[in-house]
């Protein structure tokens, strides 16, 4: 088939590549030149494993394009994707204006039939709104245009987002023609060979498929980690009880490890969006108000820890951080909970030396560069090195690399080895009782 996708962030240029791969011919539509100049030479900006190669890969079997003329995409395409950015509006709901504006280009553009079809993250009702902005658009022109919307929600997980894509565990199609639906079975039809894993649903169930998903997975967390505040305050240990309760097949271990708080672009934006519809709508959401306040509190028990350990003197105190991204396998700093983490300790009066083995180079865009200049934040490409002279160690992102660390070596560079671990990776034992000073989450 012949696709277009608006958008080349995420979620667009992991789709545009992956059809690629499957022997789809995919332009690529975005509006920031410096970006699609990028692209062209097959330089992909986000860290991602496999995508940069996939993306060249499809740019020298031309398979893949870049452009910023949506005409021509249109013209060329039989599907166009809407892949645009969705960000929360300081109300919490969703700004639609991207979604809105490229949808109003379609209905003035399009001069035959095309399949619409939003994979966007979007609030329930927003393909409705979509279909309502072409169909106006094509009146105006005083023409009759077929066109179709379909709610096609991506389920992507940062740092293994092409393997999702390529491996689908099932592949949400919201629509009620027939038409749409064929193609979409066809244009699936490879990446569901062994099984199908298409389930065909209205376009507001696909839309609150979506963000029920991403609510759910982040009330697990949240979860396990209220019992992880619990478990520290009866003298139980938090890692015991996740096994026994994971061993329960209708709970599961998966989003049951506590840590220091989830971030993302995703279960943070897409859980205050939900609130907002529910509120919107004369609903009270209890629940999801207290995934919110509890993930925003934990986000802070790491500095709570650090804080008490050193009695509230920070002023001359240097701790080292292991970890800026949000998650492994990414260079995604929204919403990271080392963002609040190193905010409170530099606020505080410590220094703060940090290292991450992707996201150095995004992290140093978040941070007030005055305190890079006055060395109250240091950003250090060795994760040993990072070390030297601490007082403390935070870790934060439980990258690979931190799994299995030279101990003796931290306890050199080291003034005391003193390692506040965010996310459980080690055991108080491991190093000896008399030279490590050991703190985690929700455990005795």
């Amino acid at each position: 088939m012949r696709l277009a996708v608006v958008g080349t962030g995420y979620v667009g240029l992991v789709t545009g590549a992956c059809f690629a791969e499957m022997g789809n011919h995919v332009v690529c539509v975005d509006k920031d030149q410096a970006k699609l100049k990028q692209l062209q030479q097959g330089h992909v900006s986000i860290y991602e494993p496999d995508l940069d190669e996939m993306v060249q890969r499809h740019l020298a079997s031309q398979r893949l394009s870049f452009t910023d003329d949506l005409s021509r995409a249109l013209e060329e395409c039989q599907v166009v994707f809407i892949a645009v950015g969705t960000p929360p509006t300081e109300d919490g709901s969703a700004d639609l204006s991207a979604v809105v504006s490229v949808s109003a280009q379609i209905g003035q553009l399009i001069n035959e039939y095309k399949l619409v079809v939003c994979k966007s993250t979007v609030p329930v009702g927003t393909a409705d709104i979509v279909a309502n902005t072409i169909l106006t658009a094509i009146e105006d022109r005083g023409v009759n245009i077929d066109f179709d919307v379909v709610s096609n929600p991506e389920f992507l997980k940062e740092g293994d987002a092409v393997h999702d894509f390529m491996r689908p565990d099932r592949i949400i199609v919201g629509t009620e023609s027939e038409r749409a639906e064929q193609l979409m079975r066809e244009l699936y039809r490879p990446f569901a060979r062994h099984h199908d894993k298409i389930q065909v649903m209205s376009r507001r169930d696909a839309e609150m498929t979506k963000y029920a998903a991403n609510a759910m997975l982040a009330t697990k967390i949240s979860f396990i980690n209220e019992i992880a505040n619990i478990c520290e305050r009866v003298g139980a240990d938090v890692e015991k009880v996740r096994q026994g309760i994971g061993a329960d097949e209708r709970i599961g271990y998966s989003f049951i490890y506590p840590g220091c708080g989830y971030g993302g672009s995703c279960f943070p934006k897409d859980v205050q969006a939900l609130i907002y519809t529910g509120k919107s709508h004369g609903f009270e959401p209890i629940l999801l108000e207290s995934v919110q306040a509890r993930n925003q509190a934990q986000k802070q028990v790491l500095f709570e820890k650090i804080h008490h350990y050193f009695n509230g003197e920070l002023a001359d105190k240097t701790i080292a951080i292991w970890g800026l991204a949000f998650k492994p396998g990414t260079d995604d700093m929204r919403e990271a909970p080392s963002i609040d983490l190193i905010n409170a300790l530099v606020n505080a009066g410590a220094k703060v030396r940090a290292f991450d083995p992707v996201a150095m180079e995004t992290a140093q865009q978040v941070f007030p560069q005055e305190w890079m200049k006055q060395g109250k934040l240091t950003f250090i490409e060795d994760q040993y090195e990072v070390l030297r002279d601490a007082d403390a160690m935070a870790l934060v992102t439980e990258w690979k690399i931190f799994r299995q660390p030279d101990f003796e070596r931290m306890a050199d560079l080291m003034k005391m080895l003193v390692i506040f671990d965010g996310r459980n990776q080690y055991q108080a034992g491991i190093f000896g009782e008399s030279k490590l000073k050991y703190f985690s989450i929700g455990m005795k």
